[in-house]
């Protein structure tokens, strides 16, 4: 698909954007533009366009205000050593993003005209790639109901968008075990949920459990499901893995409550790469507190676009706090392995990178 092209009026000058990949934060600032493709019931996807960033305009009974009629996506364009920009498994996001509009009765986008509008888009704000160990061009693809009606039903008419921002470290600063709050009060997803769909509510769900978590002095909250002895899920956005003294890796199996992330697909395939046993099954919180006690239990980290691999050092649950005893050192190699391969520094044996400009 054609994408037409609207010019930024007053694009960001070299010397400021120069300035904000300094220190890039996270989601903060945006680039200059955006993707646009637009789509109705009787004509499909239609005018393909890119567009100076700014607000946008909604009837204020737009499906997507009152229905929460929305899904997005989390990527990562990286600058390489040659100057060329990659991403990572854009066609994994593109398949994610249709299995989350089947779920939210969105329309499913073709695969190709996915990455199309990513191509388009970094190519035209190459400029705000950053080039520092770590940090990357963050791309938030999101789709959203836009006719005006308030009945419940599926909306008839639906927007894409892609927006672009610098992002440094999501945690912030030097990289360090972070601490994460146990939610005994909310659940994230329940069976027949949209809890495997990447879709605004979930977050907004998990927010009243993320101020607790901030409240106590942690950086990210751990849910569990109460209906299967506490098994542990997923953190607010991300995924979670536990180290075992004998080199296995334990994540929580997906059961349609667990967001089947990108990141966590890639860390399995690199651990077996390197002989590691992984195991894809339910985790009870129990286990964890004792595996961590008895030594048996060694590292923990969270996965995802945004935190790529961190590990975690503490898990409080009320009064109870669960140290974790390893070094990291699984932890630290896979990260160190993952963002080699998604800025070239390390060979991509899986032929994950897609060059995006």
């Amino acid at each position: 698909m054609k994408f037409e092209v609207t010019e930024h009026p007053n694009p960001t000058s070299g010397e400021r954007i120069a300035e904000i990949l300094q220190n890039p934060g996270f989601g903060t600032n945006f680039t200059d533009h955006t993707t646009v493709v637009d789509w109705s019931a009787d004509a499909g996807w239609q005018d393909a366009r890119i567009e100076p960033y700014g607000p946008i305009t909604l009837d204020p009974a737009a499906s997507v205000l009152h229905y929460a009629s929305e899904i997005f996506e989390g990527m990562k364009a990286y600058l390489h050593a040659d100057g060329s920009v990659y991403t990572f498994r854009p066609f994994a996001n593109a398949a994610r993003m249709n299995a989350s509009a089947r779920r939210m009765a969105l329309p499913e986008i073709d695969e190709e005209l996915f990455v199309q509008s990513l191509e388009v888009l970094v190519a035209k704000d190459k400029a705000w790639v950053p080039a520092s160990d770590g940090e990357a061009l963050y791309l938030r693809p999101f789709m959203f109901g836009t006719e005006a009606f308030l009945g419940v039903r599926p909306s008839q008419t639906v927007t894409y968008r892609v927006i672009a921002s610098p992002a440094g470290n999501f945690f912030g600063g030097e990289l360090k075990p972070v601490k994460i709050w146990v939610s005994r009060d909310y659940v994230r997803a329940a069976p027949g949920g949209t809890g495997a769909a990447k879709t605004g509510g979930n977050y907004a769900g998990s927010l009243a459990a993320q101020a607790q978590a901030a409240e106590k002095g942690c950086q990210q909250v751990l849910f569990l499901d109460p209906l299967h002895e506490n098994a542990i899920e997923e953190l607010g956005g991300m995924n979670v893995f536990l180290v075992t003294n004998d080199g296995c890796l334990l994540t929580p199996e997906l059961t349609g409550t667990i967001l089947e992330g990108v990141t966590r697909s890639s860390i399995i395939q690199l651990a077996k790469d390197r002989g590691l046993t992984v195991e894809e099954r339910r985790v009870g919180l129990e286990e964890w507190a004792k595996g961590a006690a008895d030594g048996t239990i060694v590292e923990a980290f969270a996965c995802g676009t945004a935190a790529v691999v961190t590990p975690i050092g503490e898990l409080l649950d009320g009064d109870q706090t669960i140290t974790m005893t390893g070094d990291f050192s699984t932890t630290l190699a896979l990260r160190e392995e993952l963002l080699g391969i998604q800025t070239g520094k390390v060979e991509d044996r899986h032929g994950w990178l897609h060059k995006l400009a």
